[in-house]
């Protein structure tokens, strides 16, 4: 059996998480132990005790919540930072005034790890909104704002806001480098199938083809439609497959690549794909090696005005008529011409037709082109078929007048 790619998760986050609830652990017993030597002191040392109480057991029962974005939900947050708020707040309830002055608040530094929390969560906005609480709340149970304090709320909030940073810069490495193993995978696979199915489907649809045209009657038919099934799929393999869209979105347990529909009407798509499903046994495509991008609309436009204008050549030119597609991409239009080996048209054949109502080529594709803020040159030589130009701005939007 052929070995097969696979995407493993990945997660630079994972780590950010276990360090924060070791700091959460650690810096509970700090402050609990930093309580502990100043019980002395304490003109209502059954506050701190009661705090020191709550802290304990908040910060144990809530180390599974810790442990990635998933469970760290935002009520969880505000519910984390309440309490940091709350310890800051009764400190004068619990000691002196003047030794408030100089002194730690009941979470000490505990209160940096919620402010940590919504930085590894949402990022530096988030870490901003959290710190914020964090200052006034410290400067209202210092009374005024002095100079270690602002020097400390300040330092908490630039460290946080650049931890925030750092976590969304490396969310989207990890997004980057997801989608680009994911579309290794897929390229490798696609290979493959290719490689298996020109040593056997293809080789068939040529054979019957060849057999077909050798034996006559209805084997030639069969053999005709089989060249034409051949060359689509030789088309679909060697790199005119639709391209399925990927999107990375963060897991608890890390980055993880899923195939999704195509993006809104509003993305851009590789104008190549969409032309891909015209090649067949009497049309050949000619296009570019890199995408030819157009906003979806527009792509879907000109596809149709190309569609059109094949199917013009099948009306008039005959089902034995051999036409040519040719996509050609500019700096600010793309180019799609559509030739054939018909008998051509006579000429003021095109405005006669359009008098009469038949409005094939006015409506289906030059007017497709203009709403799109291009154009469509026709020539045709009696005798020597005839040329259809379709250029489309790309900047081109459906709609427009």
């Amino acid at each position: 059996m052929p070995r097969r790619e696979r995407v493993m998760r990945m997660s630079v986050e994972l780590p950010l998480w276990r360090a924060l609830a070791g700091y959460r652990v650690l810096t509970m017993l700090y402050a609990i132990g930093l309580g502990a030597t100043r019980y002395h002191l304490f003109t209502r040392p059954w506050v701190a005790v009661g705090y020191f109480a709550v802290l304990f057991v908040w910060t144990l029962a809530t180390l599974p919540r810790v442990r990635n974005a998933a469970s760290c939900t935002r009520r969880f947050l505000a519910v984390d930072l309440a309490v940091a708020l709350t310890g800051v707040l009764i400190t004068p309830l619990a000691d002196s005034h003047q030794r408030i002055a100089g002194g730690p608040t009941l979470p000490s530094i505990w209160t940096g790890g919620a402010v940590l929390a919504f930085a590894i969560k949402g990022g530096w906005r988030w870490a901003a909104v959290a710190s914020t609480p964090v200052a006034l709340a410290n400067l209202v149970e210092r009374g005024h704002p002095a100079r270690d304090t602002v020097h400390s709320l300040i330092l908490l909030w630039v460290a946080s806001i650049a931890i925030g940073y750092v976590v969304e810069v490396a969310r989207a490495s990890e997004r980057t480098l997801a989608r680009a193993l994911e579309i290794e995978a897929a390229t490798r696979e696609r290979e493959r199938l290719a490689r298996d199915i020109h040593d056997s489907v293809l080789q068939v649809l040529a054979m019957v083809q060849r057999r077909g045209a050798v034996i006559g009657g209805e084997a030639a038919e069969l053999g005709r439609l089989a060249g034409e099934q051949e060359v689509a799929l030789r088309t679909l393999v060697s790199g005119g497959l639709l391209p399925v869209s990927r999107v990375s979105e963060d897991a608890s347990a890390g980055a993880v690549v899923r195939a999704v529909e195509e993006p809104d009407d509003d993305g851009p798509v590789d104008l190549r794909t969409l032309l891909a499903p015209y090649a067949g046994a009497r049309v050949s495509l000619a296009e570019p090696g890199a995408p030819v991008e157009l906003p979806r609309p527009a792509a879907r436009e000109l596809a149709a005005a190309v569609g059109a204008a094949l199917d013009n050549v099948r009306a008039h030119a005959g089902e034995q008529a051999r036409a040519w597609i040719l996509v050609e991409d500019e700096p600010d239009e793309v180019l799609v011409t559509v030739r054939d080996d018909g008998p051509g048209i006579p000429e003021g054949r095109l405005a006669q037709a359009e008098g009469e109502g038949r409005l094939g080529v006015a409506q289906s594709i030059r007017g497709r082109l203009r709403d799109l803020g291009g154009g469509a040159e026709l020539v045709s030589v009696p005798g020597q078929g005839t040329e259809v130009e379709l250029k489309v701005p790309k900047n081109a939007k459906a709609g427009r007048r």
